[in-house]
């Protein structure tokens, strides 16, 4: 049954909206300092590790300081458990603070390249990736056992061809995605890391899945859900849901040499958990589902963050080049198919009445009731039968059926449905609500179809020009910060004790 507690499903509102100064501009020669590109974020982090009820502290990467910096993650000093934060950018090192001192506490070295992304491993705080225009991953230890040979692995050999732009560990710390330029999509499964010293990195040459079919264009954002992945690319206007077929992490790891090499250099997706296609298994991996994100235009560097810890609703958040930021509440897929199902039976079953006071199945307090005017006494704005008597109600993000992809090989599949662009089916028959709340309903939270777009379940726009470069949550869900150019930080709050909409800085 739907919770009725409307506090359970509070997304976030707008609490604040303000500029960092610019220490760039204040030294910048005049020219220079007119050019309102100077000032922009491209990363925030809050800092994971404080004890539960801690006030959440988060950290705003510029790309205009003396290194350009870019990307962030933080980690932990191994002895004294003060914070560090790692920063990365053009120069192709990472720095680490420790904030608490305000010290340099040291400095990896070894890319050849700016560095776009870093990120720490959920499985151990002294394990980072870095993603660099290099087209190598690099795993780092702050362990002090590895302080003479930080590296301990290098990802890369034919894996990616151009600048990475993205990479993410798996919450078990023992898989990782890297993207880039290339719109290549690779995943690594790594190894048990050495807790003692060594001379060289281990050099990895192939990934365990390798797929350019996902997006048409550079991908710069891609972060796994559970074992699923999400993934975002220029120029398209959505986040992609998929998986890869045959994949589990509760499956015995794969080593170095299980990973499939690229004989046929014509394939575009290879994988280790999907070697051959069988009728069992047409496909190496499957759309599920699109977050539409419109608004997006020519830029990149646009990314998005999942809210996601065990016994909290996973929510996933993005803003786009237009000032809107976008919240998806996954939990609320399932609450709707689950409604709708009940909704269906009780018809069904004779049980009424189906809507307002009384309800037999009481309607989730976040699904609206649209209100329209009939147009004449004879129109017919409630729901008539239509073919078939129902959908397929979602208990998970699945595919239901397979549709022949183009090209000999049928290396990716999605579900059954009719054309994005058509008129969208509706849920079901018969229920009482009318013919537009039902399609809102569809066009909101039907996950069902993996062609058809899904709005967003709250969308907040900020005025003046605002680019939303990156989204941090904080630990427990309650804060979540948007930064990007202009200096600017936007600041979200669920479950305020007082309500009120801020004024965005000018």
């Amino acid at each position: 049954m739907p919770s009725a507690d409307a506090a359970e499903w509070e997304l976030p509102r707008l609490r604040a909206s303000f500029l960092f100064q610019d220490d760039y501009r204040s030294s910048a020669p005049d020219d220079e300092a007119g050019n309102q590109d100077l000032a922009e974020f491209f990363d925030v982090k809050f800092y994971p590790y404080n004890p539960q009820g801690a006030p959440p502290v988060f950290a705003a990467t510029s790309k205009r300081h003396d290194d350009e910096n870019c990307a962030s993650c933080w980690s932990r000093d191994p002895v004294t458990k003060e914070p560090l934060l790692c920063i990365a950018g053009t120069s192709s090192n990472i720095k680490i603070y420790n904030v608490r001192q305000g010290t340099l506490a040291k400095t990896l070295v070894g890319h050849g390249g700016g560095i776009n992304d870093i990120t720490t491993s959920p499985d151990n705080p002294l394990i980072i990736a870095s993603a660099s225009d290099d087209t190598t991953i690099r795993i780092w230890s702050l362990a002090p056992a590895h302080e003479k040979q930080p590296c301990l692995c290098i990802l890369g050999g034919e894996s990616h061809s151009y600048d990475l732009l993205s990479v993410a560990f798996h919450d078990t710390g023992r898989y990782l995605l890297s993207t880039g330029h290339d719109q290549v999509i690779n995943m690594w499964a790594l190894p048990e890391f050495p807790t003692e010293h060594i001379d060289v990195p281990v050099v990895f040459q192939y990934p365990h899945f390798s797929s350019s079919e996902i997006h048409n264009n550079l991908v710069d954002c891609v972060a796994f859900h559970g074992d699923l992945i999400l993934s975002r690319a220029c120029h398209e206007d959505s986040i992609v849901l998929w998986q890869i077929e045959g994949f589990s992490s509760t499956d015995p790891i794969p080593g170095p040499l299980d990973a499939p090499t690229p004989i046929d250099m014509a394939k575009q997706t290879r994988s280790y958990f999907t070697p051959t296609l069988s009728p069992a298994r047409p496909a190496m991996f499957t759309r599920l589902a699109q977050f539409h994100t419109p608004d997006c235009g020519i830029q990149f560097f646009l990314r998005f963050r999942m809210f996601r810890v065990p016994g909290k609703r996973p929510i996933l958040a993005f803003a786009n080049a237009k000032g809107k930021t976008f919240f998806w509440d996954f939990e609320r897929f399932g609450e709707y198919a689950r409604y709708m199902d009940a909704l269906k039976e009780a018809k069904d079953a004779g049980r009424y009445p189906l809507v307002g006071e009384g309800a037999v199945v009481p309607k989730p307090v976040w699904l609206p009731v649209r209100r329209v005017k009939k147009a004449n006494t004879t129109s017919n704005s409630f729901v008539q039968s239509t073919a078939g008597d129902g959908t397929a109600s979602l208990r998970s993000f699945a595919a239901m059926s397979v549709v022949g992809g183009g090209g000999g090989d049928k290396e990716s599949m999605v579900s059954a449905s009719p054309d994005p662009e058509s008129h969208p089916a509706l849920p079901t028959s018969g229920l009482g609500y009318n013919r537009e709340t039902l399609e809102a309903w569809a066009e909101t939270y039907d996950a069902t179809d993996p062609v058809r777009y899904i709005k967003a379940h709250r969308m907040v726009q900020i005025e003046g020009g605002f680019v939303g470069r990156q989204v941090g949550w904080s630990p427990e869900g309650e804060w979540c910060v948007v930064v990007g150019n202009g200096n600017r930080a936007v600041i979200y709050q669920r479950w305020a004790k007082e309500k009120g909409t801020a004024t965005p800085v000018a």
